[in-house]
């Protein structure tokens, strides 16, 4: 009984001896996070002297090249590329829009859709339907739709918490739209941007065209012009609306995944990564989407080195390529390390905005998630107290299929969808302190992935 008290004693010495060093080396991580952090200088350089990059841009190699030099500036132990065939759409000059009433016309701003194909040179005008769903839309059939632009003006739900939720629910109207007026013989389909601020800013996004259907052209309005549109219908059915857009899809581009590592002193065969998308969309210099996300995924590997922390598993920085509108480089990241037969433990992605830090959300077996519960009080002090199921991230998604437990950076959503997609994403909108706390959030749950796996 005596040798039993004994080791149950030593044991729980030894438990609250490694929880105090676990605290302290986390508070040595935010403290050089808040105090000595780069990833705002670094977001600043992205964002100011690189700028929009969408895949197969010139911008999109630049941020390759920054990325990549960037990395080996900091001295990690390795710096390679992974070479990814990705779309190039190109979006060309400008959109126009208006309402027609009679003699009248009201200018709208529009954005066409990630994907879309053009309208012809002298753009598309005709008589508009206002549907909220699908279902709404093939009650219509095709006699009322064939020849129109279809209009989904679905709002996503202002009443939920967390506005991914939110999103989540209005997304596939941008998605689908297009594809499905398309199959009652529509000729354009304008939707409603994906947001609940009411402003003049058009939010564009990838849309999919399904096989076997006419290409239609696609764009989103803004609020504002959505909520002028559905009035004017109200008040004159019979209006007509009008748009040009000059966008093309040219033959797939090389580019690339950026890949730094710190290699594992115990269980280099063991990877831990931690990433965001190089690729942003073209109407803005993505600060938040996602120039936030790889700025941070570069400083976790900068604090450890900074710290003289020597990681018992390799961790890997990865900024993945064409997330936006294609999401190649996640497929090809997870297709090298299953042909290189890889062991990637776990896998953090950033890719929800630059915004105060509130947890992680875990894809993984009822198992690995209670693995890691036993890490929230040493979390919970830094905000982080939103630990449990969730999502993980487009890009790590692939990594599911070889075992890989997922982790999405999960910051405060509620500003995310002012700027999500639109031209006003910029590096004006960030806070330095937000985003350093975001970098050691993420830095801190790497540290305990790295020193108790799972």
């Amino acid at each position: 009984m005596k040798k039993t008290l004994t080791l149950f004693l030593g044991l729980l010495t030894g438990v609250a001896s490694a929880q105090t060093a676990d605290s302290v080396m986390i508070r040595n991580i935010y403290n050089e996070a808040l105090g000595n952090g780069k990833s705002y200088e670094w977001l600043r350089q992205l964002t100011k002297q690189i700028g929009p990059r969408l895949s197969g841009s010139a911008g999109a190699q630049k941020a390759v090249d920054w990325s990549k030099q960037v990395m080996e500036q900091q001295g990690f132990d390795r710096v390679f590329l992974q070479e990814v065939m990705v779309p190039y759409w190109v979006r060309g000059k400008k959109e126009e829009a208006y309402i027609h009433i009679g003699s009248q016309k009201r200018t709208v701003p529009i954005a066409a859709l990630g994907g879309s194909v053009a309208t012809s040179p002298k753009g598309v005008e005709a008589g508009i339907i206002e549907v909220k769903n699908f279902p709404e839309l093939r009650a219509l059939g095709a006699e009322k739709v064939k020849g129109k632009i279809v209009f989904f003006n679905r709002p996503m739900d202002p009443t939920k918490i967390n506005t991914f939720e939110a999103y989540g629910g209005a997304v596939d109207q941008r998605a689908n739209g297009a594809t499905e007026a398309a199959k009652l013989g529509a000729v354009g389909a304008i939707v409603r941007s994906m947001t609940n601020v009411h402003d003049d800013n058009p939010h564009t996004g990838g849309l999919r065209y399904g096989t076997g259907v006419a290409l239609i052209p696609s764009a989103a309005i803004s609020t504002n012009g959505a909520d002028l549109l559905s009035q004017s219908l109200k008040e004159n059915p019979n209006l007509t609306f009008y748009f040009k857009q000059n966008c093309e899809t040219l033959a797939d581009a090389k580019s690339y995944n950026v890949v730094g590592e710190i290699k594992g002193s115990e269980k280099p065969d063991e990877i831990i990564v931690v990433g965001g998308h190089l690729d942003s969309w073209d109407l803005a210099e993505g600060a938040h989407d996602d120039g936030a996300g790889c700025v941070q995924s570069i400083e976790v590997l900068r604090i450890m080195k900074t710290l003289g922390l020597k990681p018992k598993r390799t961790i890997r920085a990865v900024m993945f390529m064409n997330e936006e509108n294609g999401l190649r480089g996640g497929v090809k990241y997870a297709d090298l390390a299953k042909a290189n037969n890889e062991k990637h433990i776990a896998a953090v992605e950033s890719d929800n905005g630059g915004f105060t830090p509130r947890g992680f959300g875990i894809v993984g077996t009822p198992q690995q998630r209670e693995k890691v519960m036993p890490w929230k009080p040493l979390l919970a002090p830094y905000g982080l107290a939103e630990i449990g199921p969730g999502s993980g991230g487009a890009d790590i998604g692939p990594l599911a299929q070889l075992g890989t437990v997922l982790f999405g950076f999960k910051p405060d959503s509620q500003r995310y969808f002012d700027y999500h997609h639109t031209p006003v994403d910029n590096f004006e909108t960030i806070s330095q302190r937000e985003l350093e706390m975001g970098a050691a959030s993420m830095a801190a749950l790497v540290y305990l992935l790295d020193q108790h796996g799972l």
